[in-house]
C-alpha cells in the first residue's frame, strides 16, 4: 500500500501550526497580563517581583518536566498521542487559571500548563518532518512556527481588547478545545507506524548520554538555539529597564516590546524556511540569521537606540533576526532516528528555555549584583558570551537538509 503524500498546506501541517499558535498564546500570556493578574490574586507592589517570579519559575519547571515526559511518550506511543494529551492538559489548566484566587493556586495552574505546553512544538515538528518529503521539510516546519508565533500577538491584542486577564485564559482554553476537535482527523506518522512492531528501544532519553557521538549532536542542537532566549528573555523582556538606563525612558511597555518581537520572529521563521529551501542548506540559512542577530544587537546597544519608538523597532528587528526557532527545532529532529526523534525534538527547545535562568543568573546575579556592573555592560557581555558559544556550536553542527529520516538509532553503547 502506497503511503499518502502530504503537501506543505496539508491538514496535518495546518493543524500543527494552529496548535503552536495556541501554545504560544498561552506561553506568553502570563508575561502580557503579569501585573493585573498578580494583583488579582493578592500580590502587592512590594511582593510583585517575588510572587511573579514564583509563578513563572513553576511554569518553566513544568516546561522542563513536560519536555522530557512528552518526548518519551512521542517515541513510545506516537506523535498524535502527545498532540492530543498535551492540548487537553494545557486547555484544562488554562480554563482553571481563570478562576484562581491565590498566588499558590496561580503557580500550580501554570506548572500544570507548562507540562502541557512542553509537548506541542516538538511533537508537531516531528510529525511534519516525517510526513513531508525532505525537500519540503524546512518550509513546512517554518510555516508551523511562523503561524504559531503569531499567537503572542493575538494574546497581546486579546488582553488589549478585553482588559480581563481571567477571560484571556478562558479564551486560551476554548481555543485549545476547538483545536482538539480538528485533530481527530489527523493521521499518525508513517515512519513511526513502521517502528511500532519492531523490537527496538524507543524514547530512551539516556541514549543521548551513553554514546559520545549522540551526546555531541544533542548538546550542539541545544546550544545553537541560545540567542533566541537571550534576546527575548533578557533584552526584550527587560526593554523597559534598558530604556531607562540608556535614555531615561519611563514609558516603555515590555509587553508591547514582546508583541513587536514576536511579529518579527513569526516573519523570520517563515522566511528562513524559504531561504533554507533556496540554498538547499539549513546551516547557510542559519548563518544569515546569526549575522543579522549580531548586527541588530549592535544597534540595540548603540546611541541610535535613543527613543521609545526606536526601542520597539529594534525589538522587532531582533525578533526577526532570531526567527530561526523552526529551523533550529527541525535540525534537532533531523539529527536523530525515528525511535528517538520525538524525544529529541521535544526536549531540545525546552532545554534551551531551561537555560534562560542560567543566563539570567550570569546577567543579573553575577554581573550586576556580585560584580556591580550596570545593566548595559551586563547585557553586552552576556550577549558576546552567548553568541560566541552559539557560533562554536554552529561550526561543529552537521548539515541536515538532505538527510533521509527513515532510520533508527542503534542501542549499543559506543565510545
Amino acid at each position: 500500500m502506497t503511503e499518502k503524500k502530504f503537501g506543505v498546506l496539508s491538514l496535518p501541517v495546518i493543524v500543527a501550526a494552529l496548535g503552536y499558535f495556541v501554545d504560544i498564546y498561552d506561553l506568553l500570556l502570563f508575561t502580557i497580563v503579569k501585573k493585573p493578574s498578580m494583583m488579582g490574586v493578592g500580590a502587592t507592589d512590594a511582593t510583585m517581583l517575588i510572587d511573579s517570579t514564583k509563578v513563572i519559575n513553576w511554569q518553566m519547571f513544568g516546561l522542563l518536566l513536560g519536555g522530557i515526559f512528552w518526548g518519551i511518550l512521542a517515541d513510545k506511543r506516537g506523535r498524535l498521542s502527545v498532540l492530543f494529551g498535551s492540548i487537553i492538559l494545557y486547555s484544562i489548566a488554562n480554563i482553571v487559571t481563570g478562576f484562581v484566587v491565590t498566588v499558590d493556586q496561580y503557580a500550580a495552574c501554570r506548572f500544570i500548563a507548562g507540562i502541557g505546553l512542553a509537548g506541542e512544538l516538538g511533537a508537531g515538528i516531528t510529525l511534519v518532518s516525517e510526513i513531508l518529503p525532505k525537500n519540503k521539510r524546512g518550509v513546512g516546519t517554518s510555516l508551523v512556527a511562523g503561524i504559531g508565533l503569531f499567537g503572542a500577538v493575538f494574546a497581546y491584542f486579546t488582553y488589549q481588547i478585553t482588559g480581563d486577564w481571567r477571560l484571556c485564559y478562558k479564551i486560551g482554553g476554548g481555543l485549545g478545545i476547538g483545536l482538539l476537535l480538528m485533530r481527530v482527523s489527523v493521521a499518525e506518522s508513517g515512519m513511526f507506524k513502521q517502528t511500532e512492531n519492531q523490537q527496538v528501544t524507543k524514547g530512551n532519553i539516556f541514549m543521548f548520554f551513553n554514546n559520545a557521538k549522540r551526546f555531541k549532536k544533542y548538546a550542539l542542537a541545544i546550544l545553537i538555539g541560545l540567542p533566541t532566549w537571550y534576546v527575548i528573555g533578557i533584552l526584550v523582556n527587560q526593554s523597559d529597564r534598558f530604556g531607562k538606563a540608556m535614555f531615561s525612558s519611563t514609558v516603555i511597555d515590555s509587553g508591547k516590546s514582546i508583541m513587536f518581537a514576536y511579529v518579527g520572529i513569526a516573519v523570520g521563521d517563515i522566511l528562513i524556511g524559504l531561504i533554507s529551501q533556496y540554498f538547499k542548506s539549513r546551516k547557510k540559512a542559519l548563518l544569515i540569521f546569526y549575522s543579522l542577530t549580531m548586527i541588530f544587537l549592535f544597534v540595540f546597544f548603540s546611541s541610535w537606540n535613543n527613543s521609545t519608538e526606536r526601542m520597539y523597532a529594534v525589538c522587532g528587528a531582533l525578533g526577526f533576526s532570531t526567527g530561526f526557532w523552526a529551523i533550529f527545532v527541525t535540525m534537532g529532529a533531523e539529527q536523530f532516528g525515528t525511535n528517538l526523534r520525538g524525544t529529541a525534538a521535544t526536549t531540545i527547545p525546552n532545554m534551551v528555555r531551561g537555560i534562560l535562568p542560567l543566563i539570567n543568573l550570569m546577567f543579573l546575579d553575577l554581573f550586576q549584583k556580585s560584580w556591580g556592573w550596570d545593566i548595559i555592560k551586563s547585557g553586552i557581555v552576556t550577549g558576546v558570551l552567548v553568541m560566541s558559544i552559539t557560533m562554536i556550536a554552529y561550526y561543529f553542527t552537521e548539515e541536515t537538509f538532505h538527510k533521509d529520516l527513515n532510520y533508527l538509532e542503534p542501542e549499543e553503547m559506543l565510545p
